[in-house]
């Protein structure tokens, strides 16, 4: 798979190397997962960079980003800046303003949304939130077929590396209600919505990208 070249950060705007480090494993998954959907709803673009690469590299998609509203101007000065460098002006949507746990569907949002990233948000997130994340997509994306989750995930209570033992100590210590989430958790909450685990891929620094799909999509590949 080509990719399309990576701009230098620009100084003025909020910049994860995070984001930087692992776009490019998250694109070579995200190339099959959303392979046959037209419009991508980001919840979380954050910084904006994931949202910028992966609409330049995945021309077919709409873009969608989404955050709280503190985050949606650093993502919108970014789309705006960023987004002709890497010619993804055409299919990438400035931010819609999205909390979770506020009333859906919120302005803007388009019925029509077939797909939905997230990428590290789930152990930022109470355990609340992400319930009322999932509950959010089954009510108000009802043309949704694909959901693609990356981050750290514990498996039977368990967690995968040291790193994101000590990872999971920082988060709690910062926000007692976060923390690395039980990948079987998240795969009942996504099976009450109606979806099935399709693959479970691991990622660079211990992280995972979980790619569920719903209905008629089990079928295709």
């Amino acid at each position: 798979m080509s990719l399309l070249p990576i701009a230098q950060p620009l100084s003025q705007l909020p910049f994860s190397q995070a984001c930087e480090n692992n776009k490019a494993p998250i694109l070579a998954v995200l190339t099959q997962a959303f392979s046959l959907n037209q419009h991508v709803l980001e919840i979380g673009s954050g910084t904006g960079q994931h949202a910028v690469f992966f609409a330049a590299n995945l021309r077919h998609l709409i873009w969608q980003t989404s955050d709280q509203a503190e985050y949606v101007g650093g993502i919108s000065a970014r789309c705006e800046q960023e987004g002709g460098l890497f010619n993804a002006g055409e299919n990438l949507a400035l931010p819609l303003i999205l909390d979770v746990t506020a009333p859906w569907p919120v302005e803007g949002l388009t019925p029509d949304i077939d797909g939905v990233f997230t990428a590290n948000t789930l152990h930022i997130m109470s355990k609340n939130m992400v319930e009322a994340l999932f509950t959010g997509l089954g009510l108000y994306l009802p043309q949704l077929k694909t959901l693609c989750i990356y981050g750290p995930f514990n498996y039977q209570g368990e967690f995968s590396s040291d790193s994101n033992r000590q990872f999971d100590a920082f988060l709690k210590q910062r926000d007692p209600a976060s923390g690395i989430r039980d990948i079987e958790w998240i795969c009942s909450l996504a099976s009450g919505q109606g979806f099935t685990l399709k693959q479970d891929v691991a990622m660079p620094a211990n992280n995972r990208l979980l790619h569920f799909v719903k209905g008629s999509f089990l079928v295709k590949s």
